[in-house]
Order: structure tokens, then sequence, then C-alpha cells
């Protein structure tokens, strides 16, 4: 029975050990993270809103510092691809003493309610916000059924 008894407080000490090494090493912890330039774009892409307005889906993302140019959007059915790369902005010969919107890339796909007709998806791009509305494919549309 005293065995299992040291056994118990042998392994508080050693959680004891475990705790105040980890309260040593915690502290420290967010002074060697660095985080690359543009990070929080790539993390985990850029914010997106998607709405259901009848008739169809109209989905804005923001992707600001992007131009037109530097964007793809894909869509087959009912799954939407958007991709996105921003490149360095320095003019040539100019030194940088802070990058913090450096070159990065980021995509992001969904999979929508319901297929969209892609011959007819408008995109527009006004000060950061990507806007695009996708109508929904026919059969996809809701139908009024008459009761016979």
């Amino acid at each position: 029975m005293w065995t299992r008894w040291n056994d118990i407080d042998r392994m508080f000490t050693a959680m004891d050990l475990l705790q105040s090494r980890m309260n040593r090493i915690f502290p420290d912890y967010d002074r060697f993270r660095v985080m690359p330039a543009g990070w929080g774009v790539t993390e985990s892409g850029p914010r997106t809103n998607l709405y259901d307005a009848g008739d169809h889906f109209e989905v804005k993302v923001e992707v600001a510092g992007l131009a037109k140019e530097d964007l793809n959007i894909k869509i087959q059915g009912n799954y939407l691809e958007i991709s996105g790369t921003r490149k360095a902005d320095a003019p040539e010969g100019y030194t940088a003493h802070r990058v913090e919107r450096g070159t990065t890339s980021f995509t992001r796909s969904f999979t929508l309610p319901a297929d969209v007709n892609a011959d007819k998806v408008k995109a527009t791009l006004l000060n950061g916000l990507l806007t695009l509305a996708l109508p929904k494919s026919e059969a996809a549309k809701p139908k009024q059924i008459t009761v016979n």
C-alpha cells in the first residue's frame, strides 16, 4: 500500500516539475515567434461572405491590395475557387525598412448550396472588395408546383 502512495507522490512531483518548466517556457514563447509578411492572408485566406438572394448567390471577398489581374476565379457546378497573388509593390531601387504587406498568395474554395449558371456570373472589384453575382442554374431555382 505504501508503495502505491509513493508512486502517486512521485507522479505529482513530476507534474509539478513539468508545470514549473512550462511556466518558464511560455512567457518567452511569443518573443521567438516570427510571422512572415502577409501571414494573415495565407493563414486563412481573405474573409468571405456568401449570401443567398433567391435567384442568385452573392459572394463578397476582401482582397485589399490585389488588382483584377491578380485574381483567378473558377466555377464548375456548385464548386467555386478563388485564388490570387499579391506581388511586392516597392518601386525598383527602393530599400525597404518595413514590409508588412509582402508577397503572398491564397486559394479559397467553396461548395455552394446549389449549382450556378457559369455563363452568367458577374465579377466586380471595387475598393478591395471582390463581389461575385452567381445566378443559380434553372434546375436549382425553386419552382412552384401546382396541385391537381
